[in-house]
């Protein structure tokens, strides 16, 4: 499998890793997480992303590939409390979660710490940068990445202190390639690329219901307020795949392969992390990921569709 420097960093990453929110919240038990994750490592896998709020991911994690943790680059997010005497983005829940997160990993550091969704507003306040920074210092943390979408991610990016950028580009959902890419490429962040595959949400309109309320129960979770969100980020990914009617996801045979490939060549992407509960899935995408980039003509097709049938506030799903 093709591998990919992360932007300025000195970690060469496979062009796909493992996503670790789906493990969690689906309850996969200890016995199937070990097996994906021994079988995905054997065939080549080297990058696996968690967060401290995807219920018990971190522990499954730490578990089934701590022995071998000299064999992949972890990386993990921060942010969010789940204890009362700490509000989110408290640089003393900061530490205390880090912490957390290395014991769960079963590892005394992490690769990559990334602010999860952290908002412009606390960013202005230079704080939790601050803290994140000391936590780098003491050598727990070797770089600092930044996760989200749209304009906080814009401008997460010209505070000029984050290694990585994790964001959401798929075939549903384009907006970041024009908007956000450019400036990525300009400040050499490594881009890792999360919701790669839609959701795979050209399969069953049930399937994508139950990611998309997953998601919105974990922006509740992050204390975003539901109802302000426009009607069109309400879109779920089926609904603008119906729009945009791609010849490949017709008959759904080769939707998987365009839809991986697709973000492969995206120029400044890195890494697309891909989150799966069965024990052959992620060699499957291994796979398809062997094949490379797609034509250049495939790629006009797809951005050219977009561009025609996507609507112009179909913002990123957070």
């Amino acid at each position: 499998m093709e591998k990919r420097f992360l932007g300025k960093t000195d970690m060469q990453v496979g062009v796909i890793g493992f996503g670790g929110s789906q493990i969690g919240y689906e309850q996969v038990s200890e016995e199937t997480v070990s097996e994906l994750l021994h079988n995905a490592l054997d065939s080549g896998l080297n990058v696996i992303d968690t967060a401290e709020c995807y219920p018990n991911s971190e522990e499954l994690i730490g578990k089934a590939v701590s022995s071998r943790r000299n064999e992949f680059y972890l990386f993990t997010k921060c942010g969010h409390s789940d204890e009362d005497q700490f509000y989110d983005w408290d640089p003393k829940w900061l530490e205390k979660s880090v912490d957390r997160s290395l014991s769960r990993l079963g590892t005394d550091y992490l690769d990559v710490l990334q602010l999860h969704g952290c908002s412009e507003e606390i960013l202005q306040r230079g704080e939790v940068i601050q803290k994140i920074q000391e936590i780098q210092a003491t050598g727990k943390v070797r770089y600092i990445g930044y996760s989200g979408d749209g304009e906080q991610a814009k401008y997460a990016m010209k505070m000029e202190c984050f290694d990585t950028l994790q964001l959401t580009i798929n075939i549903a959902d384009q907006a970041a390639i024009d908007n956000i890419m450019p400036l990525a490429q300009e400040h050499q962040l490594g881009v890792i690329v999360k919701r790669s595959l839609a959701n795979a949400a050209w399969m069953k309109l049930g399937e994508h219901v139950k990611h998309f309320d997953r998601q919105l129960n974990m922006w509740k979770r992050m204390g975003k307020n539901i109802e302000s969100l426009t009607k069109p980020a309400k879109v779920t990914y089926d609904e603008r795949l119906q729009k945009m009617n791609y010849s490949f996801c017709r008959d759904n045979s080769d939707a998987l392969e365009y839809a991986l490939r697709f973000v492969l060549s995206i120029p400044g992407v890195h890494t697309a992390l891909i989150g799966t509960t069965k024990p052959t899935r992620w060699i499957d995408n291994y796979n398809i990921a062997k094949k490379g980039k797609i034509t250049a003509e495939e790629y006009k097709y797809i951005r050219e569709i977009w561009e025609e049938k996507s609507e112009k506030d179909w913002i990123a799903v957070p």
